[in-house]
């Protein structure tokens, strides 16, 4: 993928783009006619279909990539919530994976659609085994864990909040057991005033931890991402951690 990639370009293709409506019709809610014309208008959404990605948050993943270096050739990677594949798919090529070089795991309660050279299973990390059959399917230590996981939403914010966040503790857990020193972990976290509950966590076996929102973060959301590089493999001095 070209360092062009993320840019996005607004959608625009040579000329001034045009907002599409979705008219008044009697099978949508509100909700459903608000969510389709956002899609219909989403710059990444269009990029997505254009350039063979599953889904517009490829682009979350190709934007903190090429900003932080992340992923290279030859790496093992273990991609949660991978469903429908879109960071999956960007970690395949740059793992090189199809040349035989590298790995990608990756798990999700929903089917995934094969990729090729990744390994993909239908998994509930909350499983208490799920942890153990990701590790033999991963075969050694992991370069990177990555965590696109989000629980089913409620409506109550707290609620919702206090889900994500404890999903994104489980797999700092997973992290902790399965990176190899100098790994890297990357994972969804919303808003909502314990996300620097877990920036402290990492602090302790990473050299450096931030919080990221990648541009293709839709601007009204609270959803943003905490990355941790230099795992420490559980040991070492702690270093001062940089915050963006």
């Amino acid at each position: 993928m070209s360092g062009s990639a993320t840019g996005g370009g607004g959608g625009r293709e040579g000329g001034r783009s045009i907002k599409v409506h979705v008219k008044k019709a009697s099978k949508f809610t509100l909700s459903s006619k608000l969510w389709l014309e956002r899609q219909l208008n989403d710059p990444y959404v269009a990029q997505a279909k254009r350039e063979g990605y599953r889904s517009r948050a490829a682009y979350k993943l190709i934007e903190m990539d090429e900003r932080y270096n992340l992923l290279k050739p030859g790496q093992k990677i273990v991609d949660l919530g991978a469903a429908p594949g879109g960071w999956a798919q960007h970690a395949a090529k740059k793992v090189g994976v199809e040349q035989g070089r590298g790995r990608v795991v990756g798990i999700d309660l929903l089917h995934i659609d094969p990729i090729a050279g990744v390994e993909l299973a239908v998994m509930d990390f909350n499983d208490r085994d799920a942890p153990e059959r990701l590790k033999a399917m991963l075969g050694g230590l992991a370069d990177g864990v990555m965590s696109d996981m989000a629980a089913n939403t409620t409506g109550h914010k707290k609620t919702d909040h206090l889900k994500i966040m404890g999903l994104a503790e489980l797999a700092i857990e997973f992290a902790r057991e399965v990176l190899a020193p100098g790994g890297f972990f990357v994972s969804k976290v919303f808003q909502g005033g314990t996300e620097g509950d877990l920036l402290a966590m990492l602090k302790k076996d990473f050299a450096v931890v931030r919080h990221v929102k990648p541009k293709a973060s839709r601007a009204g959301s609270a959803e943003l991402y905490v990355l941790a590089t230099g795992f420490r493999g559980g040991a070492g001095t702690q270093e001062e951690a940089e915050a963006d």
